[in-house]
């Protein structure tokens, strides 16, 4: 391999979550190299950096952050090549990650950390043919959009050592991410759970005409999820108990975990229900384009970030 800066991170697949990467790492001051088989890949992540850079620069880049500090490559064993982290984000499907991570595997030294961005699968499933050096392989899951939001879940399978571990968290933590190890694997990790809960519950609620895609939206902007944004469901439950905190919480309210005020149970996704939704989500946006609402929700974020920084 050649010896390339330290400092260099492989970016594998460049759809959003990993253009989003490539973003967020530049934004940090790391070199990037990136490849996609797709054709068009260098053009998408370029216009993915003009629309995410300004927001980036809004909320603050890193010292010697470059955007031009990125080279898209034509192997993978050219984009993983002197890659202190190499980042996977090829599409969720598990045959093709089984076959990928297995490359990976191959062409990486030992000491190189693998992550992987899926939003659900096992580490265990996903290295069934890594046989070079598995132990290495860890989930590193974030949350869109990468560049903005902080949290990177990173997930330990049976084989994956504490060391590789430490490797990763520390690498994540130095660019800035706030990290949620995870050294026992589960399907979906944490917050995609949660996201999921609250997900099939709302696909319900419009099934069976008991809300619209708006109200659901503006039930979380306007409500809970301003509380969210500074304190988590738990927390924010214990201020709901008073001074008896979550104690009296679930002790007066904890009868009424047995009414049936959730359906984790996922709705038949017919025709309907997804035209429904997808016309709700059409009408919500009022003629606002994909990239109308990518820009005016960072603008949001980075708002709500920068006032987060101010209260810490």
């Amino acid at each position: 391999m050649n010896n390339q800066p330290s400092s260099t991170v492989a970016c594998i697949g460049m759809g959003v979550i990993g253009c989003g990467w490539a973003a967020h790492f530049l934004g940090q001051g790391y070199g990037v190299q990136a490849w996609d088989p797709a054709p068009g890949g260098e053009q998408r992540l370029q216009e993915f950096l003009d629309l995410a850079w300004p927001a980036m620069e809004q909320l603050g880049l890193a010292a010697g952050a470059d955007r031009s500090r990125v080279t898209f490559c034509a192997t993978t064993e050219e984009a993983v090549s002197g890659a202190l982290l190499v980042q996977e984000n090829a599409p969720e499907r598990l045959e093709l990650k089984q076959g990928l991570l297995a490359e990976l595997d191959q062409l990486c030294d030992p000491e190189v950390i693998i992550a992987s961005s899926t939003s659900g699968y096992l580490i265990s499933d996903m290295t069934t043919q890594c046989g070079h050096a598995p132990e290495r392989v860890v989930v590193g899951h974030p949350f869109n959009p990468v560049y903005l939001l902080p949290l990177v879940e990173v997930v330990a399978g049976p084989q994956t050592s504490s060391a590789a571990m430490d490797r990763a968290v520390k690498i994540y933590e130095s660019t800035g991410k706030t990290v949620m190890r995870l050294d026992k694997e589960v399907e979906g990790f944490v917050s995609d759970r949660l996201q999921e809960a609250m997900w099939r519950e709302a696909l319900h609620m419009v099934a069976n005409g008991e809300a619209t895609v708006e109200q659901l939206d503006l039930a979380i902007t306007a409500g809970p999820g301003l509380r969210w944004a500074l304190m988590g469901p738990m927390l924010t439950f214990h201020l709901a108990g008073g001074e008896g905190g979550m104690a009296h919480m679930l002790d007066h309210f904890g009868p009424s975990l047995q009414s049936p005020w959730t359906r984790l149970v996922a709705p038949e996704l017919t025709t309907e229900l997804r035209d429904a939704v997808v016309e709700g989500c059409l009408d919500e946006a009022a003629g606002r384009t994909v990239a109308d609402l990518v820009e005016e929700r960072d603008r949001g974020l980075v708002k709500i970030l920068q006032a987060l920084r101010e209260g810490d």
